[in-house]
């Protein structure tokens, strides 16, 4: 999983957004896969703009990319996911169209988009996959 913090800061009447990005292994120690990652590593966007944040899944392909939010002190909210094969995201609860939407550019790179965006967008967003290459199961 990776992950995005966004920002909003107030200098005089211009809100900016700063998109710092971070980069967690998927799945360490899992031999041949490799990490979901985030760019770019910072990205300004102003009150009322389009912020857009592109999600590479690694080695992970023919899988849905799963967006996150959460505000500092709060729990994880589910925002969307997107399959490349699906015609629209699928929505969690209180996000929508055309606030919030996705794309893809291939089978492993897919783009988060926030238009209009505004103070109570402020938090860090995360991007996640899955993989199912091991073949084993663990049950007690």
């Amino acid at each position: 999983m990776t992950y995005c913090k966004l920002e909003l800061l107030l200098d005089s009447s211009v809100c900016v957004c700063f998109f710092l990005l971070y980069v967690i292994l998927l799945f360490p120690g899992v031999s041949g896969v490799t990490g979901v990652t985030q760019k770019p590593s910072v990205l300004t966007v102003r009150k009322g703009e389009t912020a857009t944040m592109d999600c590479n899944l690694g080695t992970v392909t023919d899988r849905a990319a799963y967006w996150h939010k959460q505000i500092p002190g709060g729990v994880p909210q589910y925002v969307l996911f997107f399959y490349h094969g699906d015609s629209s995201p699928f929505y969690g609860s209180g996000f929508s169209s055309p606030k919030f939407t996705s794309s893809h550019q291939s089978t492993s790179d897919y783009r988060l988009m926030i238009r209009n965006v505004e103070k109570r967008d402020s938090a860090v967003y995360y991007c996640s996959t899955w993989d199912d290459s091991a073949k084993e199961t663990v049950s007690q």
